[in-house]
């Protein structure tokens, strides 16, 4: 028997004046909820379980239409407030398990109230961390357990990858890559480049801007204290993930230099190389072959 369809039935038998106490422990398997809670608790166990057949059509529409690569995505309710925000390599498939009917019994009432999704497609892990984050700090979603911004102390990262980096990732828009600029005191950006280096002369001023005191009012957002993240995904699963470091560059041309040399190594995206600065000003004197100013890490 289905849970309203036990509660109806010993409302009934309790006649006009239910003990809604009683109702909450037998029924819902709340003990010594106060009158008014328990009151609350049974007329909310009741409207649930009368929406549950409009929720799964509603998660069936929102599952169809959802992409199945990386990214993060929002659930909002018929108001349009954000109840969750998530992330997942596969969004139409953790979607599902979101309003798989198993999770119905158990679901938070702010869930219950889900009516549409939103989502943005991403072309890597660490991209769809920071997305979430940012999403999460935006809006607060009541059913997100951590709101807060992450903390260094928390998260025990060596002391030696607490340091301004960018690192580059893959892009969700073809022929491109993502620049994930953090600095050492806590702010981050994301900056989309062309990897034939073709826009690099705005992205790369941009970026190095960004560690010489705060952000490019270009760029259109603040930045945000997301570092932790970064350093975090990169002592674990990004340790192969190929990073630059600002403090080698001279000045806003040689970086442009190393950034233009790393997107351009074919290598990029399959195992972590690291630029050589002498490589990079030898070439302004003697242009180098192709990938000569790149050379591969070994794999931890």
């Amino acid at each position: 028997m289905l849970l309203r369809d036990r509660l109806v039935a010993r409302i009934a038998e309790m006649g006009e004046r239910p003990d809604h106490q009683r109702l909450a422990a037998e029924v819902l398997g709340i003990r010594n909820a106060p009158p008014e809670l328990a009151r609350r608790l049974v007329a909310q166990a009741l409207v649930l379980e009368d929406r549950r057949e409009e929720w799964a059509l509603i998660g069936q529409r929102i599952c169809a239409a959802a992409p199945t690569g990386p990214g993060v995505y929002q659930l909002r309710d018929a108001g349009g407030r954000v109840q969750y925000v998530g992330k997942s390599n596969n969004i139409r498939r953790r979607l599902r398990t979101h309003f798989a009917m198993r999770r119905w019994r158990g679901i938070k009432p702010e869930l219950a109230r889900v009516v549409a999704a939103r989502w943005l497609e991403v072309g890597s892990e660490l991209e769809a961390l920071l997305r979430e984050a940012e999403w999460i700090e935006e809006h607060r979603p009541p059913v997100n357990v951590q709101i807060g911004g992450p903390a260094l102390a928390s998260r025990g990262i060596p002391a030696r990858l607490v340091r301004d980096v960018v690192v580059i990732v893959p892009s969700i828009e073809g022929g491109s890559a993502e620049l994930v600029a953090a600095r050492a005191s806590g702010p981050t950006l994301v900056q989309r480049t062309r990897r034939s280096g073709a826009d690099l002369q705005v992205h790369g001023p941009r970026v190095w801007r960004f560690f010489r005191g705060g952000t490019d009012p270009g760029i259109g957002a603040p930045a945000r204290r997301l570092a932790p993240l970064v350093f975090s995904w990169l002592r674990g699963r990004g340790a192969n993930a190929t990073r630059l470091d600002p403090g080698d560059a001279a000045g806003a041309q040689e970086w442009r230099e190393l950034l233009r040399v790393a997107l351009g190594d074919e290598r990029l995206f399959s195992e972590r190389i690291v630029v050589l600065n002498s490589k990079i000003r030898s070439s302004a004197r003697a242009p180098a072959r192709r990938g000569t100013a790149a050379t591969t890490l070994p794999r931890p």
